[in-house]
């Protein structure tokens, strides 16, 4: 009888055993599930981890090992020296010393190989490190136009007058601009009368009537233009249109007649601190105007001819204190990729003004062209809270100053300043005849040249009384600016800069800028009421928005600011979960603050979008004292000491702010808003006698050329790894 089988008997006879041969069931790798529990990452949270610092590291071990090597020849050389002379062993061992830090770029003279560039709304200033001032050029191109500017379609006359029914009717000068101008100059000139009476200077009371009947009957003088010693040389065009340059820029651009052949247009790449959107159809071109203006400044004004050499070249690019991400992007792609510096490096205006004055502490006001911009500045930082950025500078006292000469009967009424010879003019009368001193105020008897192209010279004279210091004051009255056309296509062809991961806007804000967009009555960012009971918006208009300390402003949580408004853009949403330990509950889906383990409230994606579209329908305008002392507020951040060490060391730099008796008329202003201080607070001006203009150069250059301390360098490697990605290792500020 035979014996019942088992399972493993009748499956190896049918051929259905398993076997183990050591063998995968597949090839494809398996990942083994991660604990959901609990989970850490150190991914670039180590500086060994991120290229830049590793390429630094690399840098410094390799002049280490070269310096070594140097040590170690010369104590050789020494050795096989018949007499022994080791001092000289010594002495190379101290030039090693002194040498780590340079590389294939320090070869020359200290800054013989390093190009500082800081571009305005209106001027350009570059020049080589090594030089003691810059070169100056407009910051303009002429392309050529079927048209000039003051000739095209649909283009009113600048200063804007206001048009009456019957054209071939004489205007009066009052209507010109509009009930609402007249009321505010009359307003400014009556508290000026009063002023002066009250400091006991003497006020004629028919001061105006004189300087109208004047200016109403002078007729000008001809000068035939042989006979003129200071006639101007027109930039000459070849005399067959087709031979004629496709562009010219700088101070060539502004003397090209209006009526040439061929007809030339000139554009402004910035204007009022941003992208000039209005004139350009494309961002493209914007971009491709900026680099052509630069790209001649080298060759024509620093002499470098050949663009091959530049690569040999650092270049140290000046930005504003509260800029737009878009604009930093676009400038390291232009000073790498098309002007193709070796290096390129960048740093804030308030910061570099620091350095070329050697403050170590103090609050920078920057009144440029266009545009105004004030920043706190302690120990080599900017403080992030306090930048503010105004709209509005020097060209707006120009153009009310013209004005308020057309309101009382200007002899050269048909000035347009779209006509260049014009804007040339308008300018010249400001920088001569403007000034902040109650002293020089007084009729006074002038006289300016018309000088146009293929035209006699004009000679005008004409007579000025309260016109010469109320268009500056307009710094502190910025409503009898014309700022109806600054907001014109915002936003056109610049798109905004969204966050990668949620899209929401991460362009850098700061809680004094917020300030003042509420300051102007905007909702943007409303927190309800303060601890007094009064509103926000109250605070910002009695001037005594203050904010609250550290440890709160750490949270977020800051008087007449949304709690949730970060003051520099984060990098990403997507953050690794904290490591073990913490007992802290934490809600659903709700970031928690690592600082202090409470729960933040998430603001809508949709919300935080209709806030940044918000700003960028209100245009930043606010008196610049006012503006001064909330910027100092939010940089103190409440501490007393602080608050005294920037009252007693605000700096002018800038062009607009040079009018004679600024600097005592502003100080006065400010002691008469915080009587409090008025023992601390004090204007200081640059030392060594240097021009506030290139100020701000200067420093940038001092910077450029320190050795040891400065890592900001962007090389061609990292930018081509990592394109803008390197920024927040490489800027000395919060990116």
């Amino acid at each position: 009888m035979v014996g019942k089988k088992s399972g493993k008997a009748l499956l190896r006879e049918e051929g259905l055993q398993r076997t183990d041969n050591n063998m995968d069931f597949t090839t494809w790798p398996q990942v083994p599930p991660i604990n959901q529990k609990n989970y850490y990452t150190e991914y670039l949270k180590r500086d060994d981890q991120a290229l830049s610092f590793r390429l630094q590291n690399e840098e410094v071990r390799n002049r280490m090992i070269k310096a070594a090597r140097d040590k170690d020849r010369s104590l050789a050389h020494a050795s096989r020296d018949e007499d022994g002379d080791i001092e000289m062993a010594d002495d190379m061992e101290d030039d090693v010393g002194s040498e780590e830090a340079e590389d294939e770029f320090d070869d020359d003279p200290s800054g013989s190989r390093i190009i500082v560039i800081h571009p305005g709304s209106q001027n350009l200033r570059i020049g080589l490190a090594s030089d003691a001032l810059p070169k100056t050029i407009p910051m303009v191109i002429a392309r050529r136009w079927p048209e000039c500017e003051c000739d095209e379609e649909g283009v009113e006359p600048r200063p804007k007058r206001l048009k009456t029914m019957d054209e071939d009717e004489p205007q009066d000068p009052e209507e010109l601009f509009g009930k609402e101008f007249a009321q505010q100059y009359t307003t400014m000139a009556s508290e000026l009368k009063t002023r002066m009476r009250n400091n006991k200077r003497r006020v004629l009371p028919n001061s105006k009537e004189l300087v109208i009947n004047y200016n109403k009957r002078t007729p000008p003088d001809t000068i035939n233009e042989h006979n003129d010693p200071m006639r101007v040389d027109w930039t000459e065009l070849p005399a067959d249109p087709a031979a004629a340059p496709e562009y010219l820029t700088g101070h060539s651009a502004l003397r090209i007649p209006d009526r040439s052949k061929p007809r030339y247009k000139l554009f402004w790449p910035l204007r009022h601190g941003w992208y000039n959107e209005r004139d350009y159809k494309n961002a493209r071109l914007l971009d491709e105007d900026i680099a052509i203006i630069i790209e001649e400044a080298i060759k024509n004004q620093l002499g470098l001819r050949s663009k091959r050499a530049w690569s040999q070249y650092s270049c140290v690019f000046v930005v504003p204190d509260l800029y737009e991400r878009r604009y930093i992007n676009s400038a390291l792609d232009l000073a790498m990729r098309d002007l193709g510096f070796g290096r390129v490096c960048f740093i804030q205006e308030s910061l570099a003004a620091t350095f070329g004055a050697s403050y170590t502490i103090c609050c920078v006001v920057d009144i440029g062209a266009q545009k105004t911009s004030i920043c706190c500045v302690e120990e080599g930082m900017c403080m992030e809270n306090s930048r503010i950025n105004l709209k509005y500078g020097g060209w707006d006292i120009t153009e009310t100053f013209i004005k308020m000469m057309l309101f009382d009967q200007f002899p050269y009424s048909e000035i347009n300043f779209w006509r260049r010879y014009d804007y040339l003019l308008a300018e010249e009368l400001k920088q001569k005849y403007c000034t902040m001193n109650e002293a020089d105020i007084s009729v006074q008897l002038y006289d300016f040249h018309v000088r146009a192209p293929g035209q006699d010279t004009r000679k005008y004279t004409f007579k000025t009384y309260d016109e010469v210091i109320l268009a500056p004051m307009g710094l502190f009255y910025p409503t009898i600016f014309d700022l109806s056309e600054k907001l014109h296509s915002r936003r056109k062809l610049i798109p905004r800069c969204e966050d990668l991961y949620d899209g929401t806007p991460n362009d850098p804000i700061s809680t004094a800028q917020l300030a003042v967009y509420e300051a102007l009555g905007s909702k943007v960012e409303v927190n309800g009421t303060g601890p007094t009971g009064e509103t926000n918006e109250d605070k910002a208009n009695n001037g005594t928005m203050t904010p609250v300390s550290g440890h709160q402003q750490a949270n977020g949580v800051m008087n007449g600011v949304d709690e949730h408004v970060e003051p520099s853009p984060r990098s990403s949403v997507a953050g690794s979960p904290a490591p073990e330990g913490r007992d802290t509950p934490q809600a659903d889906n709700q970031p928690v603050n690592q600082a202090t383990g409470k729960v933040e409230k998430v603001i809508p994606i949709e919300k935080k979008i209709s806030m940044a579209e918000e700003r960028d329908r209100i245009l930043p305008v606010i008196p610049l004292d006012e503006a001064i002392l909330m910027s100092i507020s939010h940089g103190s951040q409440g501490d007393d000491r602080k608050t005294r060490d920037f009252m007693g060391g605000i700096m002018i730099v800038g062009g607009g702010g040079q009018m004679p008796g600024f600097h005592t008329f502003l100080e006065e202003r400010l002691k008469e808003r915080r009587p409090g201080f008025a023992k601390d607070i004090m204007i200081g001006t640059p030392p060594r006698e240097l021009d506030a203009q290139v100020v701000i150069w200067k420093g940038a250059s001092v910077f450029g050329k320190l050795r040891l301390t400065n890592d900001s360098w962007i090389t061609p490697l990292e930018y081509d790894r990592l394109g803008h990605r390197v920024l927040p290792y490489k800027c000395m500020w919060p990116w």
